[in-house]
């Protein structure tokens, strides 16, 4: 018995040119190069790496794929039609596209009368040859030609007989793709399940009118795709109303990166469109890789991940509350909508004040640490565990500081050195922005002594550098330990300046990385302590890989 496969849907990538508007996104050739080679990897068949001519990154690019082309991937250059009033063959801005190298151009034209008459100052007529000199151009030139249709549903409403003209010029000049763009993201699912309906029959009655009298080359029918914008928070259901409307191509960005609100998220996208809806987009061992892929861009982007972002979120699969816990540990189809790990996320047990025995047994279990409800630790845990988040600890973003106190619990919390004392001298002069402190510590590792001093740029970076001078001589690994994220959250504003702090220190060792907390009313206590307990977990982990290695 035969299975029928899977319709194929076409993804289509433009992290590297839409995604790019983003406010606060920057990239070099360098992270576009990297960006590209992972998306490769990923599956993706199309990806937009710019707009060559646009400016001198974008041209260096693609001159650099041409030197090192992607595996499977293609990848596409980007520009609009002619300028009104002139020819395809003297535009600049086309040759560019053409010594870009890439077998594929995506045209962008208008299809809404009110930006042809306002934005291009030209007539409708001449818009329609624009459309058409520009496809045909590139046509001649061997290259192949996706055509997105800015302000596509936009158009539509407004003047739907000529937004459909639009098109009609698009296909009689060769465009093997008709892309439909909610440019201003302000369409609603069922407007957009409509249009690409009217726009699928239409076509198909043109289509069938120029097959009939050989006017149509039978390679260049082309298929319908989706763009759309994030405006009204509907980019993903309006992408996916058009796919089950008949288009077969979808356009989006990694992490849902883009202009104003941003575009359609691929990587929400692909899981919904694979696993929810049977198509076909990238292969299953590829679809595994979508949340290190999300991560892996967020961080070449220099943007911090969302952790609550669907499906590859670290907050996608975590589970807080008890009744859920204890549900999930015995199905997890209680309360996950797919298995993390079809996408390559993890379930989560996240400890606080609304655990029960249940997520201290499950978290527990996470550190290789086996107990049960009738376990004494594991009560003595969950009172510990409550007592201190009344006090206004977090231990949901601070596992490593909960994995300690369970350690404690247990009376396996190794000592690997004890802090004595320390001080803090600050420096601020007047007139000047920067200020230096100084960090004094004393610190007493197996029965010796030793105190240290150490400057930084401020107290916490003082006191960070203060403790790993004293330490690294007894436990060298510490040169390989970095602090990562330093965050401060008053907890009482009512009571002012004595108002209780929590500081959160997301520490790192180059392959992992782990959070601790303290709590205080002195801001720099607070902050001592989570410093030490990250160096603490930190060699704690070192000892534990150690020990693996001998078994």
């Amino acid at each position: 018995m035969t299975t029928n496969p899977s319709p194929q849907i076409w993804l289509y990538d433009t992290t590297l040119r839409d995604g790019t508007q983003c406010e606060g996104l920057s990239v070099s050739i360098e992270d576009k190069l990297r960006i590209a080679k992972r998306l490769d990897q990923l599956g993706i068949p199309f990806i937009e790496g710019g707009w060559p001519g646009a400016n001198p990154k974008d041209v260096q690019f693609f001159w650099q794929l041409q030197e090192d082309p992607l595996k499977q991937a293609e990848i596409v250059a980007f520009c609009s039609t002619r300028r009104p009033n002139t020819v395809a063959e003297a535009e600049p801005m086309l040759q560019a596209i053409l010594t870009a190298g890439s077998r594929w151009v995506t045209i962008f034209g208008k299809s809404w009368d009110l930006h042809v008459t306002e934005s291009l100052k030209t007539t409708l007529e001449e818009n329609l040859a624009m459309i058409r000199d520009t496809i045909e151009y590139f046509r001649t030139h061997g290259r192949r030609v996706i055509y997105d249709a800015e302000h596509w549903f936009d158009g539509y409403k407004q003047n739907p007989e000529y937004a459909l003209q639009t098109l009609e010029a698009a296909i009689a000049s060769g465009a093997e793709w008709l892309v439909l763009c909610d440019t201003n993201g302000g369409t609603l699912p069922h407007e957009v399940s409509e249009s690409v309906a009217t726009v699928n029959s239409h076509l198909s009655f043109i289509i069938c009118q120029k097959l009939m009298t050989n006017d149509l080359e039978q390679r260049t029918i082309p298929q319908i795709g989706i763009h759309t914008h994030n405006d009204s928070d509907l980019a993903i259901a309006n992408a996916l109303a058009a796919v089950m409307a008949g288009a077969t191509m979808v356009q989006g960005t990694i992490n849902g990166y883009g202009e104003r609100c941003g575009n359609a998220n691929l990587c929400s996208l692909i899981p919904n469109l694979q696993l929810k809806l049977g198509y076909s987009c990238i292969g299953e061992h590829q679809l595994t890789q979508l949340t290190e892929a999300s991560h892996f861009v967020s961080e070449v982007v220099n943007l911090a991940p969302n952790e609550h972002a669907p499906f590859v979120g670290r907050s996608a699969f975590a589970h807080k509350g008890g009744v859920h816990v204890s549900a999930v540990e015995r199905n997890p189809l209680t309360y996950e909508h797919i298995q993390p790990e079809q996408v390559g996320n993890r379930r989560r047990i996240v400890i606080s004040e609304q655990s029960g025995l249940s997520n201290v047994i499950a978290k527990a279990r996470t550190f290789g640490i086996e107990l049960d409800k009738q376990t004494p630790q594991a009560r003595q845990i969950l009172h510990r565990l409550k007592q201190l988040e009344s006090q206004g600890y977090q231990f949901e973003a601070a596992e490593a500081s909960f994995a300690l106190l369970m350690y404690e619990a247990l009376g396996a919390r190794q000592e690997f050195f004890e802090v004595q004392g320390f001080q803090v001298h600050c420096d601020l002069v007047e007139g000047k922005e920067a200020s230096s402190a100084l960090a004094t510590v004393k610190v007493a590792v197996n029965g010796q002594n030793i105190l240290e001093a150490a400057e930084g740029n401020g107290p916490v970076a003082a006191l960070d550098a203060a403790l790993r001078k004293a330490l690294v001589n007894f436990y060298p690994q510490l040169a390989a330990f970095e602090l990562t994220d330093y965050k401060v959250r008053i907890l009482d504003g009512h009571a002012g300046t004595a108002a209780k702090t929590r500081a959160l220190v997301e520490s790192g060792n180059g392959h992992q990385r782990w959070t601790t907390v303290g709590v205080s009313t002195n801001i720099l206590a607070a902050s001592y302590q989570a410093v030490v307990e990250g160096l603490e977990y930190g060699l704690l982990l070192h000892s534990q890989a150690e020990a693996a290695l001998q078994v």
